[in-house]
């Protein structure tokens, strides 16, 4: 199945990254929230630079973003979500929301971008938040501040001062965040965690 979507995104892509066109160190992106039952669709083809800093946030270089300028208008609904929230992420540069301004999205694409919670206003009160009310945003590190047990039939306890690192936010509950501990996906409650500076 991976291999499939692997070589249908090549051959859509021209085995170039769908974003900045580099051809180096290729690989899928998933794009939340599937919106294709997992088909290529739901994914686009970054380069290792791309892909980096859309999950972390804290690796971001503004400049490396200009590249938005030529792959906004691609027709790839997929690259389309992507760009949109790497522009919502970086528009307090000043160069971004000109390029928000000229970007249109079909209906049902932009509400597939703003599903994981990018663009929302930052003084909105509906958004996911740690034990401090400081926001999260998808792709942070966080740390638990209590032991949890972790269920599913397993005697996994997570301790307190464990780092989650890349979490995912549950788009329909701004109160659970998923994220990785001991290779096991778990959901979390964000009044237990605090988020990495």
């Amino acid at each position: 199945m991976k291999m499939s979507i692997e070589k249908d995104l090549h051959a859509r892509s021209g085995s170039k990254c769908e974003l900045c066109g580099s051809e180096k160190e290729l690989t899928s992106y998933e794009v939340a929230p599937l919106q294709n039952n997992g088909r290529v669709d739901d994914y686009i083809s970054t380069c290792s630079t791309c892909k980096d800093q859309i999950e972390n946030s804290d690796k971001m270089d503004s400049n490396h973003w200009r590249c938005l300028n030529d792959s906004m208008w691609s027709e790839v609904p997929a690259v389309q979500v992507v760009a949109w929230r790497m522009l919502n992420r970086l528009k307090a540069e000043g160069w971004p929301q000109d390029l928000l301004d000229m970007l249109y999205l079909e209906d049902d694409t932009m509400t597939w971008a703003k599903a994981t919670g990018e663009g929302e206003d930052k003084d909105a009160e509906d958004f996911h938040k740690d034990c401090n009310s400081i926001r999260l945003e998808h792709g942070d590190s966080v740390v638990l501040i209590k032991d949890l047990k972790v269920g599913g039939g397993g005697s996994l306890t997570a301790k307190r001062g464990t780092a989650v690192r890349n979490i995912k936010l549950v788009h329909d509950n701004t109160e659970q965040i998923e994220g990785k501990v001991e290779g096991q996906t778990i959901v979390i409650l964000t009044q237990y965690v605090q988020k990495n500076k």
